[in-house]
């Protein structure tokens, strides 16, 4: 049924609540997971002409930094799954995370989406954004969010 399961996960505690429930899938289908991390790209100096050439090389060395970490990350968590059995790919993404997450579940062919999400409703949601609610409305799959206070149980997905 799910052959390809994707999980966004961005470093956080909350992100990664999302794994329990794509583990147990992952076992219950044998799916493969797929981690995936964004990067995103901002482009200061074309809002700023009055950033210096010096400033450009920092901002680079520290998306170069962020980009390294980011990957050692999915990295030590494609590990951790694997030694579980499972079959993981990791993907780093330059992208907005609701954008990067839609296009790598259309270019990947992606069977479902597991992530989390705070469970703001009503004006918070609204006034905030949510990278959940444009992901689960636009996705080509099926979306499964994962609530901030969820009570995950590892034998029943």
């Amino acid at each position: 049924m799910f052959k390809r399961i994707l999980i966004p996960l961005d470093g956080s505690d909350l992100a990664e609540k999302a794994l329990p429930s794509a583990i147990a899938l992952a076992h219950q289908f044998g799916s493969k997971l797929i981690l995936i991390r964004m990067v995103e790209v901002s482009y200061p100096t074309l809002l700023s002409p009055h950033l210096t050439s010096a400033t450009a090389v920092t901002m680079s060395e520290s998306y170069e930094q962020a980009h390294r970490a980011a990957e050692a990350y999915l990295l030590a968590q494609q590990k951790a799954l694997q030694q579980d059995g499972l079959d993981v790919e990791v993907i780093m993404c330059e992208a907005t995370p609701a954008d990067g997450i839609l296009y790598t579940a259309s270019e990947y062919h992606i069977d479902c989406i597991v992530m989390s999400t705070h469970g703001r409703g009503g004006l918070a949601r609204w006034t905030l954004g949510s990278v959940a609610d444009k992901v689960a409305r636009h996705a080509p799959c099926p979306v499964l969010l994962v609530r901030q206070n969820a009570i995950i149980d590892q034998d029943n997905p």
